[in-house]
């Protein structure tokens, strides 16, 4: 039976991705270069961390930029844009699904502790998680299944009683070498990746009834009995 739901956070409870190469693509685009999702998609979920972009703007314009004064002012960009963003489609409804059968719920993001609390409390949801893990916790993020294997003890549970919610590959290949199942639910940025490896691939969380999407995983525990 299933007794855990892990989150992802960016891109799956609240969307900062699309902000966060929005805002990149604005500033390339001032320089007439282009950024390419991609490479972009090299460090979506946590992934190697190779993708730096400055560094790429700078190899493209063959010179050095005011990196200073570029990160300060698309951090101020950024952040209005994120604070603007609304919760996912589907994330509370699953969320009250979960509770209402006693199902513990934590989140896993390969972001920052300071990140993920701040929002999380900013949403109102953060006493709702058992369980909050981040970068901060580990010695490496996704696709790296140490967030979700810590995730699956903070929880008290079996990974393969858990769940994952990913909105990116990172994230789905951490969740299931971790040995939860994942839900991969791409955002605007993300639905180019490769999700046929997911245990069950949504376009939305809303595009389920969470009582349905449970059962899904509860129906797969018994299944796996039997045989």
């Amino acid at each position: 039976m299933l007794q855990a739901i892990v989150f992802d956070f960016d891109g799956t409870i609240l969307d900062t991705e699309t902000p966060d190469f929005q805002t990149w693509q604005e500033i390339f685009s001032r320089y007439g270069v282009e950024l390419r999702l991609e490479l972009w998609l090299q460090a979506v979920g946590g992934g190697t961390g190779e993708f730096a972009p400055h560094d790429h703007l700078e190899s493209l314009l063959g010179r050095e930029v005011d990196r200073e004064g570029l990160r300060r002012e698309r951090r101020k960009r950024y952040m209005a844009l994120v604070q603007a963003q609304p919760i996912m489609p589907g994330v509370l409804e699953l969320m009250a699904a979960a509770e209402r059968r006693g199902l513990r719920l934590a989140v896993a993001s390969s972001s920052d502790r300071e990140w993920v609390e701040s929002h999380l409390k900013r949403l109102g949801l953060l006493e709702r998680f058992v369980a909050v893990v981040t970068a901060d916790d580990v010695e490496r993020v996704k696709p790296d299944p140490a967030l979700y294997r810590l995730a699956a003890q903070k929880l008290a549970v079996s990974p393969r009683r858990a769940v994952a919610i990913e909105d990116s590959y990172n994230g789905m290949i951490g969740a299931q070498r971790a040995g939860l199942r994942c839900v991969s639910v791409p955002n605007q940025i993300t639905r180019v990746s490769d999700f046929s490896g997911a245990d069950l691939f949504l376009d939305s969380i809303a595009s389920i009834a969470p009582d349905e999407l449970i059962a899904c995983f509860d129906r797969s525990d018994a299944d796996r009995t039997e045989t």
